[in-house]
C-alpha cells in the first residue's frame, strides 16, 4: 500500500531534474497507483511535432520510481530503474498526457509498475509500457 503524502511535497522533489524540464506532476495517489500529467508541447515533441517516444518512457520511469518511494522508507532505501518498455499505439500533438502507473509487483528487492498514458483530450490510450525497479540500501 502506498504511503498518503501531500502532492506538493511529492512534486517538490522534480524541482531541477527531468521532470521538472518535462513539466511532470503528480495529481493522484492512491493505494496501489500514482497518477500524473505532463504536457504535450515543444519540451516534448520529436522532430515531427508528435510527442516524443523517450518522453513517454520518462514519464514511465517518473511514475514507477515515485510509486517506489512511496512504498520504502527512502532514509534508508532507494529505488533505481533497472529494466524499461514501452510500446507507443497512438500519437499526441499538443495537450497533455495522463499517465496512471498501477504496481503489479512490490517485492522487497523489485518493484514491476504497469503504467499507461492517455491523451487527456480524448482519453485515447498513447502508450502502454513497464518499468522494473530495484531497491537498494543507501550508504
Amino acid at each position: 500500500m502506498l504511503k498518503k503524502v501531500d502532492l506538493a511535497q511529492i512534486n517538490a522533489l522534480n524541482k531541477n531534474t527531468l521532470m521538472e524540464v518535462l513539466g511532470i506532476e503528480c495529481i493522484e495517489i492512491g493505494e496501489d497507483y500514482v497518477v500524473s500529467t505532463m504536457p504535450v508541447d515543444h519540451r516534448t515533441h520529436q522532430p515531427m511535432g508528435l510527442l516524443h517516444g523517450g518522453a513517454s518512457a520518462a514519464l514511465i520511469e517518473s511514475i514507477g520510481s515515485m510509486g517506489s518511494v512511496l512504498l520504502i522508507d527512502p532514509k534508508k532505501q532507494a529505488p533505481v530503474g533497472i529494466e524499461i518498455n514501452a510500446n507507443h499505439v497512438g500519437s499526441v500533438k499538443s495537450g497533455s498526457v495522463k499517465a496512471i502507473g498501477k504496481i503489479v509487483h512490490a517485492g522487497k528487492k523489485t518493484h514491476v509498475w504497469q503504467v499507461d498514458i492517455y491523451d487527456m483530450s480524448t482519453d485515447k490510450l498513447v502508450c502502454t509500457g513497464r518499468l522494473t525497479t530495484m531497491i537498494i540500501d543507501r550508504k
